[in-house]
């Protein structure tokens, strides 16, 4: 009986820790200056934004034009760094006929306050409206772009804002389906606050929408992303980064951007 009883306490003791340090299992940010606030070092020209939720909280991303540009990609990140973490990638899409517009969420990179699910995506909103309210952007072909975390974001933003089309990238259905394999041992459901829930907002998205997911991704299982895929209506796209890892899927895969500009160029 006192082994049962210590037994039971470190379970219910484990399950009161991950909820009361749920939002730091979830959010890894990075606070400026931490990472490379050099984007010249890759070739890049960018000009820096700043802009404020509707509560105030003052926010910071990257615009990067193109005169050629065929539409606007809003880039909603991961739940780790900044988006100096995402030059790389950055300078590469940034060959594509597109403008991009990288930002940070609160208490990420240069941007101000905390991070919470409701926050980020409020700050996606915020993020939006600044980017359609630029006399250099079509409001009408903004492309929602999300990977990882941030694609829960981008399907929220989906469901609230107009948008040409929609992308996401190695992300997932729920964060109770995500929290079901980091911790297969304990009911995490039964006290997780977060929700996340893509599953069942991605129902109510009618745009173009395509979908990429690595097949060897070690951090969000490729099922999840196929599970995700099937439960969106049409029109939508799947394709399968072989051999890609969470990380690696933009270099890895021989036909990514390929795969993307496709997809812009071929948008209503």
């Amino acid at each position: 009986m006192k082994l049962f009883l210590f037994l039971i306490t470190i379970f219910l003791g484990a399950l009161l820790l991950i909820r009361l340090f749920e939002e730091k299992l979830i959010f890894f940010p990075s606070k400026y200056p931490a990472g490379q606030w050099r984007p010249e070092r890759f070739g890049l020209q960018v000009e820096d934004c700043t802009f404020t939720t509707a509560a105030g909280v003052k926010l910071h991303g990257w615009f990067v034009g193109n005169d050629s540009a065929k539409a606007t990609l809003l880039w909603c990140h991961g739940n780790a760094g900044n988006i100096t973490d995402r030059l790389d990638n950055l300078a590469r899409l940034a060959k594509l006929p597109i403008n991009i517009f990288l930002f940070d969420y609160r208490g990420y990179g240069k941007s101000e306050g905390r991070p919470n699910e409701a926050g980020v995506y409020l700050d996606a909103q915020a993020a939006y409206d600044f980017l359609a309210s630029r006399p250099d952007v079509n409001a009408e072909q903004i492309v929602i772009f999300g990977r990882s975390l941030g694609g829960a974001v981008a399907v929220d933003l989906a469901t609230r804002r107009a948008h040409a089309g929609l992308i996401l990238e190695s992300t997932f259905g729920s964060a109770r389906d995500m929290a079901g394999r980091m911790f297969p041992f304990l009911p995490v459901r039964w006290v997780m606050k977060s929700e996340f829930d893509s599953i069942s907002r991605i129902k109510d998205i009618a745009t173009p929408k395509l979908f990429l997911h690595g097949d060897a991704d070690e951090i969000v299982p490729f099922e999840l992303g196929q599970r995700l895929f099937e439960a969106a209506p049409e029109p939508k796209s799947f394709h399968r980064l072989r051999g890609a890892h969470h990380n690696d899927t933009y270099f890895v895969d021989a036909d990514y951007f390929h795969v993307l500009r496709r997809f812009v160029e071929t948008l209503p």
